[in-house]
């Protein structure tokens, strides 16, 4: 019998009443639970060890969250005053992701996780795209409604001759779009696979990876199996997790 992938997914690190605690939304879990067997990914004051963590998993998800990257990991300036932060999660994210990429363990970086690919790999963010001149307000609609916010926001065009092409993407898709953050200068080792009609940068692919390695600055996850987008970037990721669980089964075990 194949091995069932074991898939990470990064948590947050959150004050819930007077209790320190990790978080992560259960769309998340649920679209990791696709590909295989959800493990939560603690933002923890000592990180784990990365290589330790990626001798068992055959795939990782990385999630939005309110927060963002603290700037100085990428030179920028400082934040805006209220701005969220989670510094235990960037300590956590950035070399796991820089280590999983170079070992082909399959990755796949939504919202915050698109941002961090971004950061690992030495590119750089706009803070407030809202307030740039040319750009679209790409943050969610003002609502508590969570149909209304995960809603259909922009079109993204596909960039010929990437992974969303390959995997038969359609050439322009409409996308949901929560975030105020944003690529302003694209890591080198990334190829730009989606554009927003500003030309904001939507999704990406690391050139020459090893493995599965894809971010998105939408929201796939939010009741994915319904939308055929969604549906075929998670197969996607699923069919390059099973691969590696299925490579890692065939290896001589250790004794």
């Amino acid at each position: 019998m194949s091995r069932i992938p074991l898939i990470g997914v990064t948590a947050c690190r959150q004050q819930l009443g007077k209790y320190d605690s990790h978080t992560v939304g259960d769309k998340y879990v649920e679209a990791a639970a696709f590909a295989g067997i959800p493990l939560l990914l603690p933002a923890r004051s000592t990180p784990s060890d990365p290589r330790a963590l990626l001798e068992r998993l055959d795939g990782i998800l990385f999630t939005g969250s309110p927060s963002n990257i603290e700037p100085h990991h990428y030179q920028g300036p400082p934040s805006a005053k209220d701005t969220q932060h989670d510094a235990y999660r960037d300590d956590t994210t950035l070399p796991l992701l820089r280590l999983a990429i170079d070992q082909g363990v399959p990755v796949f970086c939504i919202c915050r996780g698109f941002q961090e690919l971004n950061v690992a790999l030495g590119g750089t963010l706009h803070q407030r795209v809202h307030e740039l001149p040319g750009y679209l307000d790409h943050r969610e609609p003002p609502s508590d409604a969570l149909a209304e916010q995960y809603a259909p926001r922009h079109a993204v065009s596909v960039q010929p001759g990437g992974l969303l092409e390959l995997i038969g993407l359609p050439a322009s898709f409409q996308v949901n779009s929560l975030h105020s953050q944003g690529i302003d200068r694209l890591a080198g080792a990334l190829f730009a696979e989606a554009l927003a009609p500003d030309g904001l940068v939507e999704a990406v692919s690391v050139r020459d990876a090893q493995g599965f390695a894809v971010g998105v600055q939408w929201h796939p996850e939010w009741r994915f199996s319904e939308n055929p987008v969604s549906l075929s970037l998670f197969q996607a990721f699923r069919d390059a997790c099973l691969i590696l669980a299925g490579n890692r089964q065939r290896l001589p075990s250790r004794r």
